[in-house]
Formats: C-alpha cells, structure tokens, sequence
C-alpha cells in the first residue's frame, strides 16, 4: 500500500489527494496503452493466483463487512450481493483468467478502406484511457472493474462503496500484486483509500481532467446523482425495470421454467425479473400455473384484477408496481393484449435494460426482438443471462443502456475507443 501512504502524504486534504490519484493514473495509462498482451495477461494471470492464495484473508475481511452491514440492518439483497463464499472467490479468480483469455482488444483493425487519391484508411481500436468506477456493495467488481480495465489498456480508478470497504481493499491488494509480477505501474489500478463520499464528487468532477469515463454501479440514487453530476461521459443503467412476456403461443413447461429462474435465481441483480406480462388470449392456460408457481415459491405477487382473481394470495396492483425495480421476492404481474400490447407496455413502463419474450411462434418472436427498444431482448431464455461473463466476456464492468458507444454488458472490447490511421504514398489536398 506504499502509494496510499504517499498520496495521504499530500497533507491530508482529500481534494489534493484525489487530484493525485487521477495524475498518476494519467501516467500509468500511457504505459499501460503500450504494454504487451502477453505482460497484461501475466498480471491477470498473477492477481487471480493471489485471489485464490488469500481465500481466507478474504473471507475474514468480509466477514468484517457482512458483520457491519447487519449491524447497520441491510436487506437481504444487499446482504446477497456483499456476501463471499469459497465458491465466489474461486468465480472471481477464475473471471481473471478468463479476461486474460480473451483476444486483445487493443490494436484491432476495425475497418479498412481506401479512397479514390490511394490514401488506405484504418479504423483501429485504442485503450479509453482512465476509467473511473464508483459501485456499491459488490466487492468482485473491484476484480472484474480493475481486470477488464487492465485488458483493454485503461488505467482505472475505484472508489468501493463503504459496505465493501475491507473486502475491496483486499481484492486491489492482489490485483497490485499481479501488477508488480508484471513489472507495470500500480498505480494502473488505483482503489480510493477513503470512505468520503466527497471523494465521489471530486471523480464526477473528473478530476482535473484525468479520467475520461465514469461508470457506477449500483442503486438508483448513486446512478441518478452519477448522471446528473458527472462532467465527463458515463456508461450506466439507471434502473434494471425487467419484463418477461408469456405469449399465448408459449410452451407452458418452458414458461414456467425460464420465469422461476428469470425472478427467483438471484432477486438483487440488474438482470432479474421484475414484471410479468401474460398474453390475454392464453390466460385460460398460462395464468394460474405461472402464479402459483411464483407464490409457491415464496415470491409476493402484485397483479391486476385477473391476476387477483387467480389466487387470493395475489396482492392489488398500483400504478407505481410497474415502473417497480423491486431487488427482491416481488413481481409485478399483469394481463396484455398479445405481443403489441407487451411491446406497448415495456415502452411505456420500462428501462431499455433487459426484456424477454416467451413463445413458440417465430414471427411474433421476430416482432418483438425486433421492436423492444431495450440493450438486450431475449427469445425463451432467463433474463439473468443479461451479464457480461454469460455473454462470454470474462466480466462486465457493468450494463449500459444508453445508445452512445456502449450498449449492453460492457467488457473489454466497450472499453475501447479507436483512433483512424492514414496511409499515404505522397498525396497533397488540393
């Protein structure tokens, strides 16, 4: 931790502090913007084996902050999400290897094409710079953050939130010790080394021009106050308002499967489902057996009067249940006049982050894939594979749901600009 001992050297003062952090970030990046795949790849390599050796130093420094957190009455999907187990850590090292598995970003040709006076002109890919990453609860973000960073040639600089405090700490130790194993600045991934929320303010603030792109992960208030602050680009989804659409022409079996997983794996990610929408024209088959399944499996309904009518269990809907992001054992449910009305509705009440669509007939599934504006949509399959590991990027560094560069999980490859190179053989403008 020799570069927090210098940095708090700077007096004390968090602004000067801060303003530290992203000048040496700015330096690390234009080394790290140089350096080889292979020498990245070793440091992923080199921070996952650290990951796996200090397993139980990890689990006893969550143990701390799982030990706060229930003193300071966290929920249950809070809790879920700052929690790490033998089989987590081991998921968040094997994250790493698998980042530095995948092709290198940096360098790729993206196009090439030559004009009419012979110049060729390539579009190729080139690190970001400095990333700044603000999350909450998670601590494997700082692993996966500080990882997709690293492979696509950013520097990154973390600010954990304070439910994460002690395990984040240790994650960005091993990430700095597969750093120093391949002999690349430290200070490629910087962890803020204070609790301060001022110190998210100076990284919206941009820090004195260092960082080139935010990108928070967590609640609604963090990403709202993200959006409406930042003085520099973000990546973000304000809210994860996730439909699953049961068309009439469903197969019940696959419906009844995809909607208990989509809502019930994991309740407090972005990826969960949090509305049901059942085709009118099939109710008489689908609506009971999808209700009960979700009550019998401990989930709180809130649905219109159809869905009231099904089971007495079910809870009145109110209008606020459909623009909902419950993080928890709660689903929105509600009868609709076929695909266009699902469509209409997820217009209407929905966050452009992930919506499904359960059916057997192609073209209405083609309609809908087609004219759901959201990141990702989805053909009979859970919503919880909206995630960048599931798609095959090692990790994400979070979900995107604007419609400027990226969209969608962002992983190493959304972590790139580009730049245009210009072959010329002597060619003067007229």
């Amino acid at each position: 931790m020799e570069n927090l001992k210098a940095l708090e050297g700077e007096g004390g003062d968090l602004g000067a502090i801060m303003i530290a952090i992203g000048r040496r970030a700015r330096a690390a990046a234009r080394v790290l913007s140089l350096a080889a795949p292979e020498q990245k790849n070793l440091a992923l390599r080199a921070a996952a084996k650290a990951l796996r050796d200090r397993k139980q130093a990890l689990l006893d420094a969550n143990a701390l902050d799982m030990a706060d957190a229930r003193a300071r009455n966290l929920g249950p999907a809070m809790l879920d999400r700052l929690a790490l187990d033998d089989k987590r850590i081991a998921s968040m090292a094997q994250s790493l290897d698998d980042i530095a598995d995948l092709p290198d970003p940096v360098g790729r040709v993206l196009e090439v094409f030559e004009r009419p006076n012979g110049l060729r002109i390539e579009r190729v890919a080139t690190p970001i710079g400095v990333v700044g990453v603000i999350f909450e609860s998670r601590p494997n973000v700082t692993a996966d953050a500080g990882a997709l960073c690293l492979k696509a040639g950013n520097s990154a600089i973390l600010r954990a939130g304070s439910e994460s405090f002690h395990s984040s700490r240790l994650i960005h130790s091993c990430l700095i010790e597969g750093l120093k194993e391949a002999h690349l600045p430290e200070d490629c991934i910087a962890l803020v080394p204070t609790r301060d929320r001022a110190a998210v303010g100076a990284m919206l603030a941009g820090l004195d021009g260092a960082i080139d792109v935010i990108v928070p992960r967590g609640g609604k208030s963090l990403v709202a106050r993200v959006q409406a602050e930042a003085r520099v680009p973000v990546f973000a989804h304000l809210e994860g308002i996730v439909h699953v659409y049961v068309d009439g022409e469903a197969d019940l079996a696959k419906a009844e499967k995809i909607l208990l997983n989509a809502k019930m794996r994991r309740t407090g990610i972005c990826g969960a489902a949090e509305t049901l929408l059942v085709d009118r024209a099939g109710a008489d088959r689908l609506l009971e057996p999808l209700v009960k399944l979700l009550l019998d499996a401990q989930c709180e309904v809130r649905g219109d009067a159809a869905m009231q009518q099904v089971d007495a269990r079910v809870k009145p809907a109110v209008e606020e249940d459909w623009s909902a992001e419950y993080l928890d054992a709660i689903i929105a449910a509600k009868l609709v006049d076929g695909v266009e009305g699902a469509i209409d509705h997820i217009e209407t009440y929905g966050s452009h982050h992930t919506d499904c669509i359960v059916t057997e007939n192609a073209r209405k599934a083609e309609k809908f894939l087609r004219e759901v504006d959201s990141a990702i949509v989805i053909h009979n399959a859970s919503t919880q594979f909206a995630d960048g590991g599931e798609f095959g990027f090692g990790a994400e560094i979070g979900i995107a749901t604007g419609r400027m560069h990226a969209r969608g999980p962002v992983g190493v490859a959304q972590l790139t600009s580009f730049k245009y190179v210009v072959h010329g053989s002597g060619q003067t403008r007229a």
